[in-house]
């Protein structure tokens, strides 16, 4: 299989979990020094450098948001190379009872098999009407 074949094969089976509501093969395919670029203005957009960070900045704040459990469905998935890029759709309620359906294109660079960089384009109207702004430095 070719580094191409193989990056969109490790996607897709992240992306099986995600549509369970099962984030573990996703959060263990992160590098250590993952960087993940949320794009927009909204309160939660910007950069989280390294794992720790994607983890404590914006994982846990963002779940502990939700109601139920997340679940993230691709509906295409596109390879070339250490590129791969995912339109997908999260679906969750918040606690305060706003639904956070959200559509994204998740523009991922891959390293040995792991995720080295994520772009996350979405609707950012959606994340700053649904969700409540990040406590920075909080954690």
């Amino acid at each position: 299989m070719s580094a191409t074949e193989d990056n969109k094969q490790r996607v897709q089976t992240i992306f099986e979990g995600l549509a369970r509501g099962d984030a573990r093969l996703f959060l263990d395919s992160l590098d250590e020094a993952a960087v993940w670029r949320m794009i927009g203005t909204t309160a939660w957009s910007g950069v989280y450098a390294g794992k720790a960070a994607i983890r404590h900045e914006l994982l846990t704040p963002l779940m502990a948001q939700f109601a139920d459990r997340y679940v993230n469905t691709a509906d295409a998935i596109i390879a070339e190379g250490d590129t791969v890029v995912v339109e997908c759709r999260g679906k969750v309620t918040t606690k305060t009872g706003k639904r956070y359906d959200n559509t994204y294109c998740w523009v991922l660079r891959m390293r040995e098999g792991r995720i080295a960089a994520l772009t996350e384009y979405m609707d950012t109207q959606l994340v700053a009407t649904a969700l409540e702004p990040p406590q920075r430095g909080a954690n």
